[in-house]
């Protein structure tokens, strides 16, 4: 209702609840610090999630899955290679998350100065959807990389004889030497069609409950750790329930050995096929549990950061 109720838009207007396109190099700083925390909180969960989305289907098989669901997989992970086991391949993320997340906030800083008339333009809920989609141009490229490496060593399970990659960096240099700079980019063109259409959601839906947070009289400068914390998680698990689909595919895409697919849409024939519209969404759980504290923490470093940032250069 917010985009069709005049009186509540007024009302936001007003009180200075919608966002102004933000400083760019501020953005980038910013989103950084919350790229941190989001890797921190949501990594376990995302070791869940790309297990459960990578192992066969059992009925096509004939056999017992790994895991009967999310926490099964937990409670066996921690069984058999402790709380750090759901930390495998946290290097690449961590070193990749930073820049990740910096890139984003600064695309879709970027992608709200491109529709504003000046920087005090105040933008409509649609325009920050299409800057958010904007900033998934710019994450797509960093973040390839960085998921085939984390993905594919997620999948190492203790119970394998031996495992292929010791390392984030060992995996990396195995990939470069087996198929050059094109092996570590594999699936670039998923992790595209996952990164637009969840930053559109991920922050046109942050936006959307900011203006709803902001009390009466008050500005979005105003709200407290915990709103944002709110805005943050649930514009996360928003993001995540749309963008499932090309996650599936890209996860099945970026572990399938060489010449397995001929495309993305080859991953989303076979899934379908064999697991109907719900292998589609294979994972959510997790992804939904991990989104809420992951992009909770990473707005709220983000929000302020911004207000250091702000304070300590308020004229840039």
């Amino acid at each position: 209702q917010i985009g069709t109720n005049r009186s509540v838009v007024q009302k936001m207007s007003e009180n200075g609840s919608e966002q102004k396109a933000a400083s760019s190099w501020k953005s980038f700083l910013a989103g950084g610090a919350g790229g941190i925390n989001a890797v921190i909180f949501g990594h376990p969960l995302d070791t869940i999630k790309v297990r459960l989305q990578t192992q066969p289907e059992a009925k096509t098989l004939g056999v017992k899955p790994q895991f009967t669901g999310t926490w099964d997989c937990l409670r066996l992970t921690l069984k058999h290679e402790g709380f750090f086991g759901l930390y495998k391949g946290v290097f690449a993320p961590l070193v990749g998350v930073t820049p990740l997340f910096a890139l984003s906030f600064y695309g879709y800083s970027l992608g709200q100065r491109m529709q504003s008339d000046k920087p005090s333009s105040q933008l409509t809920v649609k325009q920050h959807f299409i800057a958010g989609s904007f900033s998934g141009i710019f994450t797509a490229m960093i973040s390839t990389p960085g998921e085939r490496v984390k993905c594919l060593m997620q999948i190492q399970t203790e119970s394998s004889q031996k495992a292929k990659y010791s390392s984030s960096i060992d995996c990396a240099k195995q990939l470069y030497k087996e198929g050059g700079i094109r092996s570590i980019y594999k699936g670039t063109c998923a992790t595209l069609i996952r990164e637009v259409v969840m930053g559109g959601v991920y922050f046109g839906g942050y936006e959307i409950i900011m203006r709803w947070l902001v009390p009466e009289g008050k500005t979005r400068n105003d709200l407290s750790v915990p709103r944002i914390l709110l805005s943050g998680g649930m514009a996360g698990m928003m993001g995540w329930i749309v963008s499932m689909p090309p996650d599936v595919a890209k996860t099945r895409f970026q572990i399938a050995p060489p010449g397995k697919y001929k495309g993305v849409r080859y991953v989303y024939l076979e899934l379908i096929k064999t697991g109907g519209i719900a292998s589609l969404f294979k994972g959510t759980t997790p992804a939904l549990l991990r989104a809420f504290p992951a992009n909770a923490a990473a707005f709220v470093g983000y929000e302020y950061t911004m207000k250091l940032l702000n304070y300590l250069a308020p004229n840039y």
